[in-house]
């Protein structure tokens, strides 16, 4: 099967020979005519995939707490400028938001939003609008001063770059065409890349997250020149090795990444080790990683769900346990030990809620 973006990610490969993978993922995901977010909604069941703001109100609460009591813990300026990064339908910051005029009715703070998707951001306004959000195509037009960044499954989506350990070294993993120029195929460079110096056995497959590591040391920067900090949440490892999370994801079900370009989410596991040492490289402090599941239970998820019990139905009790659960699943696949919550900060930040010094 064929779509709409295949031409024109053919033509390019014929032009100029086959493409990496982050360039593959860039148009995948963001075409500015058949890009995957540029495109449509891809959340919930009518959707591609479901994420944890989407499946209760007691996440994005709960990030609604912790933006309280950063703030505070920075000394609460006046002029915080809160700023989400993927904000998907604007769930996750309706609900933080509505926790937050309640845990500091104090704090006014210019909402910002980074989204590329026009149809995500009609979505956002609905929802967003008594914030008067400004949105931004990316992080460089946003505004300097105290900030708190939430960024909850954003670094996933980033595009990345994979090398293959053969004898004579590490090959680059190309996007090219398959002999009859049908469909897309994966092959690797013609010569190692010889500024890679890491050992490992061939045949191995290593990811080099390039865009989000540019993305955190930009925000690491900023929130230690400006005060402020960065909130993680997303799948991924906190123990570097090799092997292949390249995934694609249509109508809640994994698809070959390369079978239907601009059809299908394409994520790969962040690199929660990775990340940390870019942010620390900028001067920044590091607190976490932890699973999702310790995260949620610190902020109160518990005690959150016995409240929202108290006055509801039996139904309505049961999918308030049922989606605590699935929040704080702990099994291999389950959301609360796959997903991991990472904050970094400037050096004021001692210690932040739900997430303890690296290190610890």
């Amino acid at each position: 099967m064929t779509s709409p973006l295949f031409a024109a990610i053919r033509d390019e490969i014929l032009a100029s020979g086959p493409i990496g993978l982050d360039r593959y993922m860039t148009l995948c995901l963001g075409h500015p005519v058949h890009g995957y977010y540029r495109t449509r909604d891809p959340l919930g069941a009518r959707g591609d995939f479901v994420t944890a703001p989407e499946i209760s109100q007691m996440f994005g609460e709960l990030i609604g707490i912790w933006i309280a009591a950063t703030w505070e813990a920075m000394g609460a300026p006046p002029d915080l400028a809160l700023v989400e990064l993927g904000p998907g339908r604007g769930t996750l910051m309706q609900d933080a938001l509505r926790a937050l005029s309640r845990a500091a009715p104090a704090l006014r703070p210019a909402l910002h939003l980074v989204e590329t998707s026009p149809v995500l951001r009609g979505e956002q306004e609905s929802r967003l609008s008594g914030a008067a959000p400004t949105w931004h195509e990316s992080l460089d037009t946003l505004p300097h001063g105290p900030t708190l960044v939430i960024a909850n499954e954003f670094f996933d989506a980033l595009p990345v770059r994979q090398f293959q350990r053969a004898e004579r070294g590490w090959f680059e993993r190309l996007v090219g065409l398959s002999p009859d120029g049908s469909a897309l195929a994966f092959g690797l460079a013609a010569e190692p890349d010889t500024r890679i110096a890491a050992s490992g056995p061939t045949g191995v497959l290593m990811t080099l997250p390039s865009a989000a590591l540019d993305a955190v040391r930009g925000l690491a920067r900023r929130v230690v020149a400006h005060r402020g900090a960065v909130l993680l949440v997303d799948y991924g490892h906190v123990r570097p090795g090799f092997g292949d999370s390249l995934q694609a994801v249509r109508g809640h079900a994994f698809v070959p990444p390369l079978a239907a370009p601009g059809e299908a989410d394409l994520t790969t596991h962040v690199d929660f080790t990775a990340l940390g040492r870019a942010a620390t490289g900028e001067g920044a402090i590091l607190h976490g990683p932890v699973d999702q599941r310790d995260f949620l239970l610190a902020l109160g998820l518990r005690e959150r769900a016995e409240g929202l019990g108290r006055t509801a139905s039996e139904a309505q009790r049961e999918a308030i346990t049922a989606a605590a659960t699935r929040l704080t699943d702990p099994s291999r696949r389950g959301m609360g030990s796959l997903f991991k919550a990472m904050a970094f900060s400037d050096a004021t930040l001692a210690a932040l809620p739900g997430l303890p010094p690296a290190g610890r």
